[in-house]
C-alpha cells in the first residue's frame, strides 16, 4: 500500500555561484546516497541476525549475506512495472507496490483537485518511461488533458535540460506530474531556477519525492505525492548506532563511511587526514545513516529478508505458527529548517473502486492558502451553457457555448443542452425550466378595464334612452317609428353591450361556448329589428299610396314574427356549432414560445364563420334596404339613420377581420370586444340620437303637425 505524503517548499535563495552550488550539491548528494544505502544494506544485516537468532522461524539454519557495492550503474528502481514481468524476470518479487498502482494513484489525486491540465516530466530511463506510461493511460481514463510530456536523464547534452525547463516555463499548466530520479529532479529544478518561475505545484513520484537533497533545491513551489509507508524497526537504531573503529575496519564499507563521516583516516595518515583516535562518537553524527525515524527503503529490506526467510521455512519448516498481525505507525518529521514531511492522507488499491484514494485534514498549498490551486485549460462551463472542444486541441481545451432558445444546461461542465418541455421556458440563466406564464385578458388588466367601462356605459345609456321613450312613448316622434321596435332594439343593444363582458377573464368550458353564441344571437336579434323597422319605413310609404293594403302585410303581428325567425336561425346556428365542436379554452404554445396564450379555440371555424356570415348577410340586407328608402319623405327619414348605421356596422365588421387575424395574444379578443362595442355604439348613436335630440332639446318639433306639415310640403 502506499502512503500519501504531502510537502510544502519555500524558496531557496541562490547566492552562490550556480555552479558551485551545482557540484555542492552533487557531493553532498552522493553522500547521502551512500548513507542511506549503507543503513539499508546494514538493516539486512540486522533481519538476519534476529533469524538466526530465532528458535521458532529457521531452527538449526543460518543465514549468510553478501553485499556488492552496485555505484546505481543497473539501477532502474524496484517500482518498475516492467519488473512485472515473469518472463525476463521470473525471480523476482517485490516488497513495494508497482509503479502501475503509483499511476492510478497519482491520476486520481490530480482529478480529486480538479486539476484537468497539466504537465509532464519524466526520466528517460525504464522506470521514467514505463511509469509516465501508465499515468499517461490512467489519466486519460481520468478524463485529465496533458498539454505536454517531456523527458529528461542528467546523462544527456544541456540543451536538453534546458529545453524541457523552457518548455515548463511557457506552458499554461500550473501543475506538473514528475517521474524522475531524485537526481534528474535536482538538475532540473536547478536549471528552472535560473530564471523566474510562476509559482507551480508538482505531482512527485516516490523516486524524489521525500530526497531531502531536493527539498533544499526547490523555490516557490509545492510538491505532493506518494511515498514508502515508513515505520521504526524496533532495535534497528541500537544496531547501526553500535559500531566501533575495530568494527568498521572488518568492512570496507563501513571503514569508507567512518572515514567519511569522521574525516579521518583508520588505517593511519593517508592523503593530509589525520588519523582516527577513537575519540569519534557515532550517536554524534546526523545523516541519512544514523535518522532511523523514517526508514522507508530500510523497512522494504527488512520486510524482503524476513519474506525470504519465511519462504524458507514453509519449505523446510513444519509446525511452527508465525505472527503477522505486529503493525507499526507511520509518522514523518524533517527538522533541517526547510521544510516538513506530513502525512495527509493513504491511497489503498485493495479498496473498491472509486474509494482508494483517501485524504484528511487541511492542506496548506502554495504560499500557505487553503484554497486548491488551479490548473486547467479551460475554466468549467457554468450551468446555462455547454461544452465545445476547441479544434485541434485535446478534450480539456473547449469553448462554453450559450444554450440555444427554449434548451437549459443544469450542472457544471455540460455536453449538451436540454430543451424545455412545451408549457416550460428557461430563466434568464437558462439553469432552470420555469412555467411559462399565462395570458389572457384578465379582468385587473388596464385594457379589460376601459373596455368593461364602455361597455357597462354603454348599457347604462341605452336603459336610459329606452326609459325616455317609455316616458314619451305617446309622442309622435316615438309612435311614428314603431315604438315596439325600438323598444325591443334598446333591450337587444344592452345584451350586445353587456355581451362583451363575456370575453374579458379566464376562458372556461362555459365562458368559452357562452361568449361566441350570445355575440351571435344577440346581434342577430338588434340586427333583425333594424331590419325590421326598415321594412316597416318602405312599407308605411307604399301604404300611403292611393289604393295600398301593404300595411295589412307587415303588421306588428308579422314584425314580431321576422324578428323571431331571423333570431331562430341564429340560434339553430349555435346549437349546432355546440353540439359538433363547441368552443373549448386552449392553451396556444405556437404564437409565443416565452410564454402560453389561454384563448377560446373556435372548434368548428365553419361554425364561427356561419354565424358572422349569417350577421353580415343580415347587415348588407338591411342596409341596401335602408339605402333604397333614403329620399322618402322627412317624417319617414329614418331610413338616412339606418343606412348610416349600417355603413357603420358593415365598416367595423369589415375592418375586424384582417385585425382580429393578425392581432397577437390577448389583444385578439380585445379586437373583437373593440368590434363588438364600436358597432353597438355605432348603431345606438345613428338610430337613437336624433330622436332623442329632438324629445329633450327640441319638443316643438316632436308634434304630429309638424310632423305631417313636413310631409305635405315635401310631396307638394
Amino acid at each position: 500500500m502506499c502512503q500519501l505524503s504531502w510537502k510544502i517548499h519555500c524558496s531557496f535563495p541562490v547566492t552562490r555561484n550556480l555552479m558551485t552550488l551545482n557540484v555542492t550539491s552533487f557531493i553532498v548528494v552522493n553522500i547521502q546516497v551512500i548513507n542511506t544505502e549503507l543503513r539499508n544494506a546494514r538493516a539486512m544485516e540486522f533481519a538476519i541476525h534476529e533469524i538466526n537468532n530465532r528458535t521458532d522461524l529457521l531452527p538449526g539454519i543460518t543465514l549468510g549475506f553478501q553485499i556488492h557495492d552496485s555505484i546505481c550503474t543497473t539501477c532502474h528502481f524496484a517500482t518498475c512495472a516492467c519488473l512485472s514481468d515473469k518472463r525476463q524476470y521470473p525471480t523476482f518479487f517485490r516488497t513495494i507496490p508497482s509503479d502501475h498502482h503509483q499511476a492510478a494513484a497519482l491520476a486520481k489525486l490530480v482529478k480529486h483537485f480538479g486539476w484537468t491540465w497539466i504537465g509532464a516530466v519524466r526520466s528517460d530511463t525504464d522506470y521514467g518511461n514505463n511509469g509516465m506510461a501508465s499515468f499517461l493511460k490512467a489519466a486519460q481514463e481520468e478524463g485529465i488533458c496533458v498539454e505536454y510530456s517531456e523527458s529528461y536523464y542528467r546523462t544527456q547534452p544541456r540543451s536538453k535540460l534546458e529545453r524541457v525547463a523552457n518548455v515548463i516555463r511557457t506552458s499554461t499548466a500550473r501543475v506538473i506530474v514528475a517521474f524522475l530520479h531524485s537526481w534528474d529532479m535536482l538538475f532540473l529544478w536547478q536549471e528552472l531556477l535560473r530564471k523566474p518561475l510562476p509559482p507551480l505545484q508538482w505531482i512527485g513520484s516516490e523516486g524524489w519525492i521525500i530526497q531531502s537533497d531536493i527539498k533544499r533545491c526547490i523555490g516557490c513551489g509545492g510538491v505532493i505525492g506518494f511515498s514508502i509507508p515508513g515505520s521504526v524497526i524496533p532495535g534497528l537504531r541500537e544496531f547501526l548506532l553500535d559500531l566501533s573503529p575495530a568494527q568498521a575496519l572488518k568492512s570496507p564499507l563501513l571503514t569508507e563511511f567512518w572515514e567519511s563521516s569522521f574525516s579521518c583516516s583508520l588505517k593511519g595518515s593517508s592523503g593530509g587526514a589525520r588519523k582516527c583516535n577513537g575519540s569519534e562518537d557515532i550517536r554524534a553524527l546526523q545523516n541519512t545513516y544514523t535518522d532511523t525515524s523514517q526508514p522507508r527503503e530500510s523497512n522494504l529490506v527488512y520486510k524482503a529478508t524476513y519474506a525470504i526467510a519465511h519462504a524458507i521455512h514453509g519449505v523446510i519448516c513444519n509446525d511452527t505458527q508465525c505472527d503477522k498481525s505486529a503493525k507499526f505507525t507511520p509518522w514523518q518529521v524533517n527538522k533541517d529548517g526547510y521544510l516538513n514531511f506530513v502525512s495527509v492522507g493513504h491511497y489503498d488499491s485493495s479498496r473498491p473502486r472509486g474509494q482508494e484514494l483517501s485524504l484528511n485534514g487541511v492542506i496548506i498549498w502554495v504560499g500557505g492558502q487553503t484554497q486548491v490551486p488551479r490548473s486547467v485549460c479551460s475554466e468549467s462551463c457554468p450551468p446555462g451553457t455547454r461544452k465545445a472542444v476547441q479544434k485541434g486541441k485535446p478534450v480539456c481545451c473547449f469553448d462554453c457555448i450559450p444554450c440555444a432558445e427554449g434548451e437549459i444546461s443544469n450542472k457544471t461542465d455540460s455536453l449538451n443542452c436540454m430543451p424545455c418541455p412545451p408549457e416550460f421556458w428557461p430563466n434568464t440563466q437558462q439553469d432552470i425550466c420555469l412555467p411559462k406564464p399565462v395570458e389572457f385578458l384578465s379582468w385587473d388588466d388596464t385594457l379589460s378595464i376601459i373596455l368593461t367601462v364602455f361597455s357597462i356605459a354603454g348599457a347604462i345609456v341605452a336603459v336610459s334612452v329606452a326609459a325616455v321613450f317609455y316616458k314619451h312613448r305617446a309622442s309622435p316622434i316615438v309612435r311614428a317609428n314603431n315604438s315596439e321596435l325600438s323598444f325591443l332594439l334598446l333591450f337587444s343593444l344592452t345584451l350586445c353591450f353587456l355581451c362583451s363582458l363575456t370575453f374579458i377573464g379566464q376562458p372556461s368550458d362555459w365562458s368559452c361556448m357562452l361568449r361566441h353564441t350570445a355575440f351571435g344571437i344577440t346581434f342577430v336579434l338588434c340586427i333583425s329589428c333594424v331590419l325590421g323597422k326598415t321594412i316597416v319605413v318602405l312599407m308605411a310609404f307604399r301604404a300611403t299610396l292611393p289604393g295600398s293594403n301593404a300595411m295589412k302585410w307587415f303588421g306588428p303581428p308579422q314584425q314580431r314574427l321576422s324578428v323571431l325567425t331571423f333570431t331562430l336561425i341564429q340560434v339553430l346556428i349555435c346549437t349546432l356549432w355546440l353540439a359538433i365542436s363547441p368552443p373549448l379554452p386552449f392553451k396556444n404554445l405556437k404564437q409565443y414560445k416565452e410564454r402560453i396564450i389561454l384563448e377560446c379555440a373556435l372548434g368548428s371555424a365553419i361554425g364561427f364563420w356561419a354565424v358572422l356570415g349569417y350577421i353580415g348577410f343580415l347587415a348588407l340586407l338591411c342596409f341596401i334596404l335602408a339605402f333604397l328608402a333614403r329620399k322618402l319623405p322627412d317624417n319617414f327619414n329614418e331610413a338616412k339613420f339606418i343606412t348610416f348605421s349600417m355603413l357603420i356596422f358593415c365598416a367595423v365588421w369589415v375592418t375586424f377581420i384582417p385585425a382580429y387575424v393578425s392581432s397577437p395574444g390577448k389583444f385578439t379578443v380585445a379586437v373583437e370586444i373593440f368590434a363588438i362595442l364600436a358597432s353597438s355604439f355605432g348603431l345606438f348613436i345613428s338610430i337613437f340620437a336624433p330622436k332623442c335630440f329632438i324629445i329633450m332639446f327640441r319638443p316643438e318639433q316632436n308634434t304630429k303637425k309638424h310632423l305631417m306639415g313636413k310631409a305635405t310640403s315635401k310631396s307638394l
